[in-house]
């Protein structure tokens, strides 16, 4: 990294006021500016990037947290398009055996402009399905169904129904007229926007279950560069849990307290307890797998994990304008269904940084910290060496797989 023309403390901005900006504070040496544009490193919202980035010309040594295209990964129908395309092109190549990996998302249809294709496959073969609008987070406006009336019989141009959630029960309640989730009224009442976009996906009905109780996991991969690739893997991740123990009955099938994650889905739960932890780490979830199947079978899941996380951003790979100013840290969602097969549910630019309590604070910290010294702003590495590992960050990617077990993966191991 070039810090000659740089001079002075290392001046920071963060759009955010969570563990992002305890960790900036505490190093003392570094001062804080409200410049537009005189600053070394911005943690900056996604929103300031995609209006602000474009129309500033950086210095060579000033650094951002994220890629000006971040959304070809983060944003649910486009993370679909590129794994999809990956996996064509890989066929093209009849590279078949490294195509048939990419078999880690589920069944999905981008509706209303697949709506044809979602509905044939529907009526086909039935089953639980996830309706999710690709344009917000935190659980809203997702809901399962198991019949194309819940849906709507045309994905395009019904009324929408507002729904909203029963806090005592979890379950869904409509309003209005029944049928498609997919149309807008304007502000003024007036014409329609264009429709909401979803995506349709075949429901993962059988989950892994811990007690009963269904999980995902957040696992956080760091990207410094695109081009070559370079991904960095923390060891620190957690599993979340829903506060109701999973059913597969009909009648629970509006229950999103059994079947969404969402901590801001859960903590509206009935009884829901923060003191009572709705999460484990990484390292709890594979001792427990370990004891349950064996050191063999949790090496295995957590080896498919990481090369879900290596496969899903060679998908994007073609697609992202590398930028030397950018790093990016993602929060994967991963779910294990009960064969211990992982599944990529999504892949978010923004994971939350806000701590839930001291031990989410302790981690989310030091991964912070572990960040920066990676971005190394001080330029403490010589000639930008990359070392295989820093901190609670490992070295996965590095223009091609950097092997360091027999069967190469950063998450912990037991013992």
């Amino acid at each position: 990294m070039c810090h000659a023309s740089r001079r002075g403390p290392i001046k920071w901005r963060s759009s955010l006021k969570n563990t992002i900006y305890d960790v900036l504070q505490s190093k003392t040496e570094w001062v804080e500016t409200e410049s537009e544009t005189d600053w070394d490193f911005f943690w900056a919202d996604k929103g300031w990037i995609h209006h602000e980035l474009d129309k500033l010309h950086l210095a060579d040594w000033q650094r951002i947290n994220h890629f000006p295209n971040h959304y070809e990964l983060t944003r649910k129908d486009l993370l679909i398009k590129n794994l999809k395309r990956a996996k064509r092109q890989l066929e093209k190549e009849e590279r078949h055996a490294e195509a048939a990996q990419y078999n880690f998302f589920p069944l999905t249809y981008v509706v209303p402009s697949e709506y044809r294709m979602f509905v044939e496959e529907f009526k086909r073969s039935g089953g639980v399905w996830i309706m999710k609008p690709i344009g917000k987070a935190q659980g809203q406006g997702i809901f399962l169904f198991n019949k194309l009336s819940q849906v709507g019989e045309k994905g395009n141009g019904m009324g929408g129904r507002k729904r909203r959630t029963n806090r005592e029960s979890g379950t869904e309640e409509s309003q209005g007229r029944p049928g498609g989730h997919f149309s807008r009224r304007s502000r003024d009442g007036g014409k329609e926007e264009r429709p909401e976009t979803y995506l349709a996906q075949r429901y993962l009905e059988a989950p892994y279950l811990v007690g009963g109780k269904k999980f995902d996991l957040r696992i956080y991969a760091l990207v410094t560069s695109y081009n070559p690739l370079r991904i960095f893997l923390h060891r620190s991740g957690f599993a979340r849990f829903t506060n109701t123990r999973y059913s597969t009955r009909k009648e629970d099938i509006t229950n999103t307290y059994m079947h969404l994650t969402n901590v801001a889905i859960q903590k509206h739960a009935p009884g829901f307890d923060s003191q009572k932890g709705m999460k484990w780490s990484i390292r709890s979830l594979r001792t427990y797998i370990t004891t349950k199947h064996g050191e063999a079978a949790a090496a295995e899941l957590f080896h498919a994990i990481q090369n879900i996380i290596i496969r899903a951003l060679l998908a994007v790979q073609p697609a992202m304008i590398n930028d030397k100013h950018c790093f990016e840290l993602y929060g994967y969602d991963v779910m294990i269904d009960a064969n211990l097969k992982p599944w990529l549910i999504e892949v978010n630019a923004s994971p939350s940084l806000t701590a839930s309590d001291r031990a989410d604070w302790v981690l989310k910290t030091a991964m912070l910290e572990d960040l920066l010294d990676i971005v190394d702003l001080e330029g403490r590495r010589e000639g930008g060496k990359v070392e295989l590992r820093l901190g609670g960050f490992d070295l996965i990617w590095d223009g091609g797989p950097v092997m360091r077990f027999d069967k190469p993966t950063s998450l912990p191991r037991c013992g």
